[in-house]
C-alpha cells in the first residue's frame, strides 16, 4: 500500500522537521508570555494592600476582565501568601458551613461539619490569600452560609488561621450573568473598592511591559501616633455628628455597598491608622476610608481630618504677624471663618483689629477672594466705639474687586440662560 511522504525543504534543519504543529504554537505562547517589568505606583493596588495588611475583607467591584484577578495574583507574589481561588457561584450553601459527617455515637459525639478541602490546604499551610471570586452571582443562601467565613474564618468546626486573608471580587448587577444583590449583613463586612483600568499601563503592557507595584511599609517608630490620629479622627466625628454612627441606607443597591456601623467605623478606624503609618496619600485614604463607610460619611470623616491638623484660631489672634495659614483654599477659607467666629463668640476689641492683619495677611500670601466673606462677616461685627483700622483699606479693593467679578459672572449666566 503506497505511503505519502512529504520531503523536508531545503534548508531546513532536521529539528524542525521534526516538530509537530502544536510544537510550533507552543513556542509562540511562550513568545507571547514574555514581558517585563517596570516600577510604577497605582493607588488601587495600595489601598488593596494596606486592607489585607489590616487583616480586613476586601471585595473588589468592577466589570468583568477588568484585572481583578490579576491584581490578586500580584499581590499574592508580591505578599509571598499562596493563593487560592473559590469561585462562589458555583458552591453549595454547605461547601462554605460545611457538610455533615456522621460517626459511631452521633447521639453522644454529635455530627461534625467537615470543611472542604480547600480550607484543609489553607490551614495546613498557615497562611494564605482567600480569593472567592464572582460573590454578586452567588444566591443568597450561598451569601448567607458566607457571613461566617467572613466574619469569624470558620468553615464548619475548622478555624481559618490567623495568617490567612480574605479578598472577594464582584461584577456590578448591570454586567453580571444573573446576578444578586449583596445582603446588607455581607456588604457591612467588606472594605469596597471600585476597580477600573489605566489605559496607558494596559496599553504599556499589552506591549511588553507591566507595572511592577512597590507596596507600602508601615514606619514601626510611627505607630503609636497613627493609632492616636484615626481614634481622635473617628471619635471626633461622630460625636459631632452621633447619627452617622448607624445608618443603614433605604435602596437595595446601596445596601449591597459600604455603609455606616460601628463594625464599618471600626475597620475605618483601623485604615486610617495604617494609612497614616505607611505615609499614604490622600487618594489612597479617600478609597479606603468611602469604601468603608460610604461616600457621603466617607468625604465628612476627610474633611474633619484636615481640620484636625489647623491651627487653634485663639493662636493666630495672638500673633497674626507670624500666623501661617494653609496653602489649600478650602483650608485656608476654614481657618478664616474660624477666627471670625472666635471673635463673634468672645469681641473684643484688640482681637477685632488682631483678625483684620490675619485677612490682610491671607490677601498677602493666597487668593485675594477668599477674604471677601470673612472681610465681610468681620466688618458686621465692629462696636460703635472700635475705630476702623488702617488695614482695612488695605482690603477696600479686594473686596469690592471680587464683589465686581461675582456680578459680572452672575450677569453673564443671566444673559447665557436666556438665550438658551
Amino acid at each position: 500500500m503506497p505511503m505519502n511522504t512529504q520531503a523536508t525543504p531545503a534548508g531546513t534543519s532536521t529539528h524542525s522537521a521534526h516538530l509537530s504543529r502544536l510544537d510550533v504554537a507552543d513556542a509562540l505562547l511562550a513568545l507571547l508570555r514574555e514581558s517585563t517589568t517596570e516600577p510604577r505606583p497605582d493607588t488601587q493596588l495600595e489601598a488593596l494592600t494596606l486592607a489585607v495588611a489590616a487583616d480586613l475583607p476586601v471585595l473588589l467591584w468592577g466589570p468583568p476582565g477588568i484585572g481583578k484577578t490579576a491584581a490578586l495574583t500580584q499581590l499574592s507574589t508580591a505578599l509571598r501568601l499562596p493563593l487560592t481561588t473559590v469561585i462562589a457561584s458555583v458552591h453549595e450553601p454547605s461547601d462554605f458551613s460545611g457538610l455533615p459527617v456522621v460517626g459511631a455515637d452521633p447521639a453522644r459525639q454529635g455530627v461534625p461539619m467537615a470543611p472542604p478541602d480547600w480550607a484543609v490546604r489553607l490551614v495546613r499551610a498557615g497562611k494564605g490569600l482567600l480569593f472567592l471570586d464572582e460573590l454578586s452571582t452567588a444566591p443568597p443562601a450561598v451569601q448567607a452560609a458566607l457571613l461566617r467565613l467572613v466574619l469569624e474564618r470558620r468553615i464548619g468546626a475548622l478555624q481559618l488561621p490567623p495568617g490567612v486573608r480574605i479578598v472577594a471580587a464582584a461584577n456590578p448587577r448591570s454586567s453580571a450573568a444573573d446576578g444578586w444583590e449583596l445582603s446588607p449583613p455581607l456588604a457591612n463586612r467588606f472594605v469596597h473598592l471600585q476597580w477600573t483600568h489605566d489605559h496607558d499601563v494596559v496599553i504599556r503592557g499589552l506591549g511588553g511591559t507591566w507595572p511592577r507595584t512597590t507596596l507600602p511599609r508601615l514606619d514601626p517608630g510611627a505607630l503609636p501616633d497613627a493609632v492616636d490620629f484615626a481614634r481622635r479622627a473617628v471619635c471626633g466625628l461622630l460625636s459631632a455628628r452621633p447619627g452617622l454612627v448607624h445608618r443603614l441606607p433605604s435602596s437595595e443597591a446601596r445596601r449591597g455597598g459600604a455603609w455606616p456601623s460601628p463594625r464599618s467605623w471600626e475597620m475605618a478606624l483601623g485604615l486610617i491608622a495604617f494609612a497614616t503609618a505607611a505615609g499614604s496619600s490622600r487618594e489612597v485614604l479617600s478609597l479606603l476610608v468611602r469604601g468603608t463607610v460610604g461616600d457621603g460619611p466617607g468625604l465628612e470623616l476627610l474633611a474633619a481630618m484636615d481640620r484636625m491638623d489647623l491651627p487653634d484660631p485663639e493662636a493666630l489672634l495672638a500673633d497674626p504677624d507670624g500666623a501661617a495659614l494653609p496653602e489649600r483654599g478650602d483650608l485656608r477659607q476654614a481657618v478664616l471663618d474660624g477666627v471670625v467666629e472666635a471673635v463673634r463668640r468672645r469681641p473684643e476689641r484688640a482681637r477685632w483689629d488682631a483678625a483684620w492683619a490675619l485677612l490682610v495677611r491671607a490677601t498677602q500670601t493666597g487668593a485675594p477672594d477668599l477674604v471677601v466673606v470673612p472681610a465681610s462677616t468681620l466688618a458686621s461685627l465692629r462696636r460703635e466705639d472700635w475705630d476702623v483700622p488702617a488695614s482695612i483699606e488695605r482690603l477696600t479693593s479686594v473686596v469690592s474687586l471680587s464683589r465686581r467679578a461675582d456680578e459680572a459672572a452672575a450677569r453673564a449666566a443671566a444673559v447665557t440662560k436666556a438665550g438658551r
